[in-house]
């Protein structure tokens, strides 16, 4: 499957330089192209709703490759993709005003696009991933924090690795600002948003 939008081309990450942290075992066998296997993978928010309690939703839609270069993670890039029509809180009303030109505009902007420009080891098997999201018309830098999860071989003889991570935004910093006062105070939306990655990957054949 390719990426929905190929206008964009994966970054190579440069080495920041710095001393290198010893590199995960597991991690350091693993190079080469991987593609996101949605059917096992999750892309996901949550946002306070109306002050006091949590929304969460996700999208179900979305693809990506990470080109990996386990002896060297500051080698490794990563590409996303997300068709944001794909956006599923449970309650259809909700994600039908997502798509509107309140929230996303979803006819006119269609897709959330992530490119990584850097990547470095935190400590074990801990990363960190900077690139560029694209939501609407804006782009904005954004840290992605992972954790590898390791890698196996599955009962159909694929290669899989994992990561699970997550990141905070901002949403009026992408123009998402719609919002709607409450009589007790405060507003029925929050401005920050966490966003949630749970990630499995499938090597690609050489």
């Amino acid at each position: 499957m390719g990426l929905f939008n190929r206008r964009s081309a994966t970054a190579t990450l440069p080495a920041t330089g710095a001393t290198a942290a010893p590199v995960d075992p597991a991690l350091a066998a693993l190079t080469g192209d991987y593609a996101i296997d949605p059917a096992h993978s999750s892309i996901g928010f949550t946002v306070r709703h109306a002050m006091v309690t949590n929304v969460r939703g996700s999208f179900a839609d979305h693809e990506g490759v990470l080109k990996l270069n386990g002896a060297e993670p500051a080698a490794s890039s990563a590409s996303i993709d997300v068709r944001i029509d794909s956006i599923d809180t449970g309650i259809a009303d909700r994600d039908a005003h997502l798509r509107s030109g309140d929230f996303f505009d979803t006819a006119q902007f269609p897709l959330m696009a992530f490119r990584s420009t850097g990547a470095e080891q935190l400590g074990g098997d801990r990363y960190r991933v900077t690139g560029d999201l694209t939501i609407k018309d804006v782009t904005r830098p954004l840290a992605i924090d992972l954790e590898f999860n390791g890698a196996a071989t599955d009962v159909y003889g694929n290669e899989r690795v994992g990561f699970e991570g997550s990141a905070e935004i901002l949403r009026s910093e992408w123009g998402l600002t719609w919002n709607a006062a409450l009589e007790t105070g405060g507003v029925m939306v929050s401005d920050k948003v966490k966003l949630t990655f749970d990630i499995s990957a499938i090597k690609s054949a050489a």
